[in-house]
């Protein structure tokens, strides 16, 4: 396949799974309460989605790590999960609002390790730019956002499991089209999990973006309320989210430049330094000017951390582990590290308002700190040997 070939499916693969979490991510909570559910039952099933990363990253990685093969799981996880999904309007209550929830958040983070190991295995392989590749991710979410809010004021949330079911039988259909990237076997049969798990520059990896993911739980979960209470009216609050991702994106789009200028491990310092700046200006002004600029530092906080996360995994670690090494990622810091601190934002949110922002900064700074260790100790080199036989297929 040629890169221009590869280039496009991988692009087409994210621009399909972000349409479901641009519809997914800031609307789910209506139709929730569209559901009956309370406040606090939202935050617990809030809180599940994050958790259940836990347990299926690591599940998910082994298999694929022993078996070689990105593609079909992807592909088997992907129309599972659309069909999962379908089952939303056939249940009522919280348990069994909570069961499908567990089915179907599982089958659909799944996914996302997988196809980061096997793009940046591709793009590796083919030397493309992998943030020009995921840029379309980004794109397409904000796309998605603003067409769902729309559609929500003519239509009842009722329509949003239909519009996640349709849009993750999308991502079956991109995942269909990839490569089929392989690693051989022998590689795999030498390198278990262990050694990795007690490696100390990867347990500081871990810490580093764990840190810096749970310090964006307010934000995530209470921005727009603090932003609303403050007085800023929806189209200017929805102008702020689409700023900060369109930021990101234009990072993506010079991703190239950036990692090899810069590092993965002078980018995620530059994630978690730029975090203390962005969330004491949260904390201190709901003032458009200041929001404005917080915003623009979404490029560092989220997109230079995800680049230099992605990259420390493609440089640090050995093809035949970066199945599992990308679910740990996903099971610590994508999910237990924002799964126990929701829970613990709200009450901070309830207690505090705005100034909870100043708690993020807490967590920003230790993040920071780890950073600095392992930009000065790593210095872009493997952590683990790398069999010979440990090659992309």
């Amino acid at each position: 396949m040629s890169p221009l070939a590869t280039a496009s499916r991988l692009s087409f693969y994210y621009a399909a799974l972000f349409t479901a979490v641009g519809i997914h991510m800031p609307f789910w909570p209506l139709w929730l309460q569209d559901k009956g559910l309370s406040a606090s039952d939202i935050g617990m099933i809030m809180a599940v989605t994050y958790l259940t990363k836990i347990l299926v990253g690591p599940g998910i990685g082994h298999v694929v790590d022993r078996h070689g093969d990105r593609r079909r799981p992807m592909l088997v996880l992907s129309s599972l999960a659309a069909m999962v999904w379908l089952g939303f309007p056939l249940v009522d209550g919280f348990w069994p609002i909570l069961v499908v929830t567990v089915l179907a958040v599982g089958l659909w983070t799944g996914i996302f390790p997988l196809g980061e190991s096997l793009s940046m295995m591709e793009t590796q392989r083919q030397k493309l730019d992998y943030g020009r590749v995921r840029l379309w991710g980004s794109l397409t979410f904000i796309g998605a956002a603003i067409a769902t809010g729309n559609l929500l004021t003519h239509q009842p949330p009722t329509i949003l499991s239909w519009m996640v079911a349709a849009a993750l039988a999308l991502t079956a259909c991109a995942c269909w089209t990839l490569p089929s990237t392989t690693v051989s076997g022998r590689g795999r049969a030498r390198l278990p999990l262990g050694p990795l798990l007690k490696h100390p520059l990867f347990l500081v990896f871990l810490a580093v973006t764990s840190l810096n993911t749970a310090s964006h739980t307010v934000y995530y979960a209470f921005a727009t309320i603090h932003w609303q209470a403050a007085g800023l009216d929806g189209d200017t609050i929805g102008l702020l989210w689409a700023e900060g991702v369109l930021a990101e994106v234009v990072l993506f789009a010079f991703s190239g430049r950036v990692v090899a200028k810069i590092g993965p491990g002078r980018l995620l310092l530059l994630a978690t330094g730029a975090g203390v700046l962005r969330w004491l200006a949260l904390g201190s002004s709901t003032a458009i000017p200041v929001l404005g600029a917080a915003q623009l530092l979404h490029a560092a906080t989220f997109g230079c951390a995800h680049l230099g996360a992605m990259h420390f995994i493609s440089r640090a670690i050995p093809h035949s582990l970066s199945a599992r090494a990308q679910g740990m990622l996903s099971a610590v810091a994508m999910g237990a590290a924002p799964g126990l601190m929701s829970p613990l934002a709200g009450r901070l949110y309830e207690g505090l308002g705005g100034n909870s922002f100043f708690v993020m900064v807490a967590l920003s700074m230790a993040g920071t700190a780890l950073a600095l260790v392992l930009a000065r100790r790593w210095g872009g080199e493997a952590i683990l040997s790398q069999p010979h036989a440990d090659q992309p297929a």
